[in-house]
């Protein structure tokens, strides 16, 4: 329930804060005070949109915090879910720049709208005129049989039958769309890998080839310099190789007769050895080497195709190509099972199918079994409500398709006279027959839900009189059973009727105008329910109603 309500800058609330107490609540004041500003406020709290035109004249931002208690209405799970800090006294804030910029707190924890959402359908149901245009909404009437459910497991189950459903409906789609494409572009992509088939092009193929036409393109050139190279280094008439051989073979024959030579020894026996080994090798490759205009011809002609599939490919390496090939190659295969994959997908969304009429069977069966007693309990309060000749029925019928709240069609009918065919309940009832309908239905949802607390704003619209303190009776008999009422109203019935009573009003200062809510204590009760009752006059005999009224 709602402990306490800070505001700061919000519309015409300069500074606000308000305690709230348990059980039946009421809040009145003059038209324009200010009430509508109180429960925009809260809606903040609840996930509503920020608009800054809210935020008081002059103020950089508004701040609108909100005090709940929660024990007992099984709200750890959620915290826990998003990683918000749990405890029984839950603070929720929202923050609106004059920027446009807004914020919202659980606990001192940034949340997002989404999550403050979530959070605020489970503490705060604002009853308001908006909702009486959902009471003809199909969705609206649903949501209703299903919050009277006791088994929620059903609608649970739908949903994840649903689900399913759509999941394998869209793969299908998807697999049919797929080979739709993938046929149109057959006979080109047959055409693309008959030439990847001519061009047998291999991995690495084409570094190798450069290199190789570089070698040919010089071949006489290399040629030429490894044969002098190889005389200077092993020519007949003594070379490199010789003359170094013979070095190491004196400085051998010296260290016999001078250790200090050994070390010269070593290492220019190394060099010789790696001498000759080059000298081997210029000589080896200079054999070897030879100009092949016929080969150099294949190579420039192969790389010639390679380069030419490139750019047709627009790829700048032969392993981006036989990736391309591959992709090909996927989709031939992709076509050519197609057919038993779609198969399968047919055969598992026709079982998802299935499942999903069984489920939705099942959901049907619960609401017709809840729209039975629905409709008794609401028949009943209407007409302690004074609609004698009230008759209500749930028509349910079914969808020609199932969607995501099932394959029923929901349309709540109404008439209050014995004469009059039941019809769409917004086509017949009046202003105040529908403000009795939403009452009664409120109460019926609260005695099914937990939540923990219900605003009604002018839900008595259209009502005086004996129904007016019937409908009182009812808000009070909500909160006997543990939850929080607040109502917003301009009847007396209703408001002597609170166990608080709360009093919205405006203050004209030099530069503003200010609208104010506090407690009115038992004379100030007296005052208000008389002035209410005399048209803001105050009469001897409205006094004593309102004393009569207040029962003191």
């Amino acid at each position: 329930m709602l402990r306490n309500l800070h505001i700061q800058n919000y519309a015409l609330i300069e500074s606000l804060d308000l305690d709230f107490t348990e059980g039946f609540s009421v809040i009145t004041g003059e038209t324009g005070a200010g009430k509508s500003i109180l429960l925009g406020a809260i809606g903040l709290l609840t996930g509503q949109r920020a608009e800054t035109a809210a935020i008081r004249t002059g103020a950089a931002k508004c701040v609108v915090e909100g005090t709940f208690d929660i024990e007992g209405y099984d709200l750890q799970p959620l915290f826990e879910e998003h990683d918000i800090e749990y405890d029984n006294e839950c603070i929720v804030r929202r923050e609106i720049s004059a920027t446009g910029k807004s914020r919202a707190f659980i606990n001192d924890t940034p949340v997002s709208l989404g999550i403050l959402k979530q959070l605020g359908e489970r503490l705060v149901d604002i009853h308001s005129q908006h909702q009486n245009l959902l009471l003809n909404t199909e969705g609206f009437q649903l949501r209703v049989l299903d919050t009277l459910s006791e088994d929620k497991s059903i609608r649970q189950q739908y949903t994840e039958a649903y689900r399913h459903y759509r999941d394998t409906a869209v793969r299908l789609d998807a697999l049919r769309n797929q080979l739709t494409g993938d046929q149109g572009d057959e006979e080109y992509i047959r055409f693309q890998l008959s030439q990847f088939d001519e061009w047998r092009l291999q991995e690495g193929e084409q570094e190798e080839l450069e290199q190789e036409l570089e070698l040919l393109s010089h071949a006489e050139e290399i040629k030429e310099s490894l044969y002098r190279i190889d005389a200077m280094l092993s020519g007949d008439d003594g070379g490199q190789t010789s003359a170094l051989k013979s070095v190491t073979s004196q400085l051998r024959s010296l260290t016999t007769i001078y250790p200090g030579a050994e070390d010269w020894y070593e290492r220019m026996e190394s060099l010789y050895i790696e001498l000759k080994d080059i000298a081997d090798d210029v000589s080896d490759a200079s054999e070897r080497i030879s100009y092949d205009p016929e080969r150099q011809a294949w190579v420039e002609q192969r790389l010639d195709t390679i380069y030419t599939a490139q750019q047709k490919h627009r790829v700048g390496s032969v392993a981006e190509l036989l990736e391309i090939a591959e992709r090909f190659r996927d989709t031939l295969q992709r076509i050519d099972e197609a057919g038993e994959r779609i198969a399968a997908m047919e055969k598992e969304t026709a079982a998802a199918l299935e499942a999903l009429l069984q489920a939705a069977e099942g959901l049907t069966t619960q609401r017709q079994a809840v729209a039975t007693t629905f409709e008794k309990e609401i028949a009943t309060r209407l007409v302690e409500l004074g609609i004698p000749n009230t008759r209500f029925a749930v028509e349910i019928t079914p969808r020609r398709q199932p969607d995501s709240t099932g394959s029923d069609s929901v349309a709540f009918l109404f008439s209050a006279n014995k004469n009059s065919a039941l019809q769409n309940i917004a086509e017949v009832a009046s202003g105040g027959e529908i403000s009795r309908i939403m009452l009664s239905l409120k109460s019926i949802i609260a005695a099914a839900t937990a939540m923990p607390t219900l605003i009604f704003d002018e839900i008595d619209t259209g009502v005086s009189g004996t129904i007016a303190a019937r409908m009182a009776d009812i808000m009070e008999s909500i909160a006997s059973h543990g939850r929080q009422v607040i109502s917003i109203t301009h009847l007396p019935q209703i408001a002597a009727k609170g166990t608080a009573h709360y009093k919205v009003y405006k203050e004209d200062t030099e530069d503003a105008t200010v609208s104010h809510i506090r407690t009115l204590t038992t004379d100030e009760r007296i005052s208000e329910l008389a002035q209410m009752m005399s048209a803001g006059t105050l009469t001897e005999a409205a006094i004593n109603n309102a004393r009569e009224m207040l029962g003191v």
